[in-house]
């Protein structure tokens, strides 16, 4: 099996600036992240334009959607904004491509410490292969159907709903 990986930035991909002190985006981790988790199942790496998913426009959801059905690959992990997963699930759900598409991100960005990346994106690329085919959300070791989860801002976590 093959996998193709769609980095759209969010917090998983930010970079912490320490002149302005702020978090941004530069170049994905994710070729590096990729490289340190060992993965030996064939993955394509594509690159759309890093957003933080609060920026995120219907044009954005459209260029990820045109990206999973262009896909070769029929199982697809995105790397997506915690803040508006169910938004992009819920295009990607209604459009009923017949693949498996995991959206996944972090709460806490790759390149600082603690952070749950590597392992939302370990677990995300696991399930991929493994599910039937729809959209999930796979956050901190659950997965959840893309019309029935809900981020918990006060406990930083996903939950049914």
């Amino acid at each position: 099996m093959s996998l193709r990986i769609l980095a759209t930035g969010g917090t998983f991909d930010k970079h912490y600036d320490e002149i302005a002190g702020k978090l941004g985006f530069g170049d994905s981790h994710l070729p590096a992240v990729i490289a340190r988790s060992r993965m030996t199942v064939k993955a394509a790496l594509e690159q759309l334009p890093l957003l933080d998913s609060l920026e995120m426009q219907d044009a954005d959801r459209q260029r990820v959607l045109a990206s999973c059905r262009a896909s070769a690959e029929s199982a697809i992990v995105i790397i997506h904004g915690t803040d508006t997963m169910r938004e992009t699930g819920e295009v990607l759900g209604n459009a009923k491509l017949g693949k498996t598409i995991i959206l996944t991100g972090a709460m806490i960005p790759y390149e600082i410490a603690n952070s749950d990346a590597l392992f939302n994106l370990g677990f995300a690329c696991g399930v991929a292969q493994t599910l039937p085919s729809g959209v999930y959300v796979a956050m901190n070791g659950q997965v959840f159907g893309w019309d029935n989860v809900q981020k918990n801002r006060v406990a930083g976590v996903f939950q049914p709903g």
